[in-house]
């Protein structure tokens, strides 16, 4: 193996460089500008023609025709030096000269070094600038004339390698990945048996599940060379950078073969064509083409293998997705608790840990949450623990970075009035409360009235278990924990605040979905009524299509209002039948400012819960 190479420090040499220049400018400068002061005194020559006249000019010297040098004797009897120009055609000079036998000669005017310098200069200057920038050019590695070149950063033999065990969870995943990690490392075992690997593979998740994480873990695997460029680095102002940068990228992996090709955020050069304004010649569209033309004519037998990762497959152009090309699309999916338990230990390994820190209470406590969420919070709670100087991180410390995470920063210098103080503590007992009397809610794990992020107050609840999808069951007792605040200051105060602007919003959105999405009104049927209109080129729901007639609109709306009312009468017949318990649980919170489900069931004089209730996660209300 080679000596390592010394790092280059590209600054040092540029600045010799230019110091250098420097120099060389000011040793010419020196050297011109040292001569002696012109002992030549330049006259008029009208002040000649009166010397002459006087017979004081004992020599000339006539140069370029028009310039006239000579010597004037003194009265003294001293010589002194002169210099005129000839202003205009003199016939009679000469014989004047002549006559007056005055010894004349000719010659070249001479040219300054310092006018010859000077005329130069700007030259020099130039040139000179010209070469200081393609040095610092070459030093720094812009390579400001190779626009057309991929920027896509090569990751081989450098420091540890990521594998499958440094992605936790993910089996699924992995599984189909194999398959390419196998490849890589034994071709003939599948070219043999006439089967032909996928070009691409698409990784599909949502952010943060570790998509990046697992083209490098592939890469790892399989001990290859590992090229990865972001979508968004193929797009330039230039047009047609982003296609040439396309054909350096695949010829940088022939060159590397067997290699793998990640294109991070393919959406953001693969979006379906025609969703621009700017037709076929949208730049996008050009590198896309180039991008499809590369993997159509890519063989499989070359030894590359093409990963993607993406968050929005819906959007991208239906080309990309055809056989052949990203003929595989592997599901990164959000972790489950044992996945969730799995990332913790990974990140806690970095940390030092308290004995009493009980990783599976924690996972069950962060439901939702992705990857990098996770990985967060342990540095949260690491933060946590140093700044008050504790040796190790505690369970308080994951609370407080949990909460950090979920509800926001806590702001306790926020200067409320006494009575708004009071009017939240009511509000977010009123959310509490219903938690224990529906039978589908889940359980309270926290209500606060200490402000998070824009929220005066929040309660937290805790799913007893993962869950992908809910029952009408859960999203109807939802909706009812929802007006719990909006009832409790009508209760109380006989009037609301602008505190359940939130709630209303959640309430009144699950309940047009239950009705239009979900088939969950008995009064409309099984049936959905409109679509998201999302455009392609913003990715964004803006508005949903409406696809019924005005009858069926005041249907849906009659049945979104039943739910709401629906929703709002069990709340109100709940705190009603409960307000003792009620005051209770706000003077409470007015007194501790933060209670657990543990001092809410003694507030409220009912059994402890059975299962743990330690951590949580779940927003309930904001």
């Amino acid at each position: 193996m080679p000596p390592p190479r010394p790092p280059v420090q590209g600054g040092k040499p540029n600045r010799f460089a230019l110091f250098f220049f420097l120099i060389i400018v000011g040793v010419f400068i020196a050297y011109f500008f040292r001569s002696e002061a012109p002992s030549v005194q330049e006259i008029s020559y009208s002040a000649f023609t009166n010397y002459l006249e006087r017979n004081e000019i004992s020599a000339v010297k006539i140069l370029d025709t028009n310039v006239i040098e000579g010597t004037i004797r003194e009265s003294s009897g001293s010589l002194r030096q002169f210099k005129t120009l000839i202003p205009y055609q003199d016939p009679s000079l000469l014989p004047t000269l002549r006559e007056r036998g005055i010894n004349v000669s000719g010659g070249a005017s001479k040219v300054s070094p310092l006018r010859i310098f000077l005329e130069f200069l700007p030259w020099i200057i130039g040139f000179g600038f010209i070469w200081f920038m393609m040095r610092n050019m070459q030093g720094s590695g812009n390579k400001a004339f190779q626009f057309g070149k991929s920027r896509a950063k090569r990751y081989q033999d450098e420091g540890k390698k990521t594998t499958f065990a440094d992605v936790a969870g993910q089996v699924d995943a992995k599984y189909e990945l194999q398959e390419v990690v196998s490849f890589l490392k034994d071709p003939q075992k599948f070219t043999k048996m006439g089967a032909r690997i996928p070009k691409g593979v698409l990784l599909v998740g949502m952010p943060g599940t570790g998509k990046t994480l697992m083209a490098k873990a592939v890469a790892g695997e399989a001990g290859v060379a590992y090229f990865h460029m972001s979508g968004s680095d193929f797009v330039e102002m230039f047009v047609g950078v982003g296609a040439s940068r396309v054909r350096d990228l695949f010829d940088q992996g022939r060159k590397s073969a067997p290699c793998i090709i990640f294109i991070d955020e393919l959406d953001a050069v693969g979006r379906t064509r025609g969703a621009g304004y700017g037709g076929g010649h949208d730049e996008r569209e050009q590198t896309l083409n180039q991008l499809l033309v590369e993997m159509d004519g890519f063989d499989s037998k070359d030894g590359v293998i093409i990963l993607a990762a993406t968050n929005r497959p819906d959007v991208l152009d239906p080309a990309l997705l055809r056989p052949g090309r990203f003929d595989r699309q592997v599901m990164v999916a959000m972790p489950d608790i044992k996945e969730r338990e799995a990332i913790l230990k990974i990140h806690s390994d970095k940390i030092p840990l308290s004995k009493e820190v009980d990783l599976s209470r924690i996972a069950r406590a962060t439901p939702g949450m992705s990857g990098a969420e996770i990985a967060n919070l342990v540095n949260e709670a690491a933060l946590f623990a140093a700044r008050q100087d504790k040796p190790t991180v505690e369970m308080p410390d994951f609370e407080e970075a949990r909460d950090k995470v979920l509800m926001g920063v806590a702001r306790k210098t926020l200067v409320i009035s006494e009575k708004e103080r009071r009017m939240t503590a009511f509000h977010e007992a009123g959310h509490a409360l219903l938690h224990y009397f529906l039978k589908n809610a889940d359980p309270l794990h926290k209500v606060t009235i200490v402000p998070h992020g824009r929220a005066l107050g929040m309660a937290m609840s805790l799913p007893l278990e993962d869950s992908y999808s809910r029952t009408k069951g859960w999203i109807e007792d939802r909706i009812v924990i929802c007006y719990g605040g909006w009832v409790a200051e009508k209760l109380f105060y006989d009037e609301t605040t602008t505190g359940t602007k939130q709630d209303l919003q959640q309430a009144t959105e699950m309940a047009r979905r239950m009705v239009c999405e979900w088939g969950m009104a008995d009064e409309m049927g099984p049936v959905t009524y409109g679509q998201e209109d999302e455009p392609i080129f913003i990715g964004k729901e803006i508005a949903r299509h409406k696809e019924y007639s005005e009858d069926t609109a005041r249907l849906i709306d009659g049945a979104v209002k039943k739910i709401l009312d629906s929703a709002k009468n069990l709340a109100e017949s709940i705190l009603h039948t409960r307000k003792v318990e009620l005051e209770k649980l706000a003077e409470a919170l007015i007194i501790q400012e933060t209670l657990i489900d543990d001092e809410v069931r003694s507030i409220l004089g009912l059994p402890p819960r059975d299962s743990g209730s330690s951590l949580g996660a779940g927003l309930a209300e904001a």
